[in-house]
């Protein structure tokens, strides 16, 4: 087995505790290991040559995820990016312990723990990548669901496509423009697109 096959079983173990469910093509799944996997995936697709610890932190992006939940910090906007903030060190600190566990030096967690971070954003071609696969995969498994929840508020839905596409580059955006969306789903990403556009 590789070092990085054997960090990600660790990974993989972890994210199988989520006892929250996602339900995909008729199978259940925890619901981090499974978007764990369709990052992996979906990094790839977007950087075919990744380096090896932008593999590493696609597979543990939001590791652990379940241990601190949103409902565990007051409302507003202030708690909500404290929450965030923790959040990112949360899943750093698992990915971390994690990948020692698998052999790896103190160099490659750390950058791991960068990318886990979203430093540099813009900047770091890695960092930038990871923010395009984590809207795709926003767009293609939850975005329906949230357009359901806001179909009385349209312009809510375009303001928060507008918001995810913003952090996307135009590399991301080909991507997300050939994802499959029903009829209505399609015309607010192009109002977002449009609006990013602007």
């Amino acid at each position: 087995m590789t070092q990085l096959q054997a960090a990600f079983d660790l990974f993989d173990a972890y994210n199988r505790n989520d006892p929250r469910t996602f339900e995909w093509e008729g199978t259940s799944y925890p619901q981090e290991y499974f978007f764990a996997l369709k990052l992996h995936d979906r990094v790839l697709l977007l950087d075919p040559q990744a380096s090896e610890e932008l593999l590493l932190a696609s597979r543990c992006q939001h590791i652990g995820r379940w241990e601190m939940p949103r409902e565990s910090y007051p409302e507003g906007r202030e708690a909500y990016l404290k929450w965030r903030k923790d959040l990112a060190l949360h899943h750093a600190e698992i990915a971390s312990g994690l990948m020692g566990q698998a052999g790896y030096a103190d160099e490659q967690i750390s950058r791991v723990t960068e990318i886990l971070l979203k430093k540099r954003i813009k900047v770091d071609a890695d960092v930038q990548t990871m923010e395009n696969a984590l809207c795709l995969i926003f767009l293609e498994f939850q975005y329906e669901d949230f357009r359901k929840k806001y179909a009385d508020d349209p312009e809510k839905m375009i303001n928060i496509l507008h918001r995810s596409l913003l952090k996307m580059d135009a590399h991301g955006h080909v991507f997300a423009l050939q994802l499959a969306y029903s009829e209505g789903g399609a015309e607010l990403v192009q109002a977002a697109l449009s609006r990013s556009a602007e």
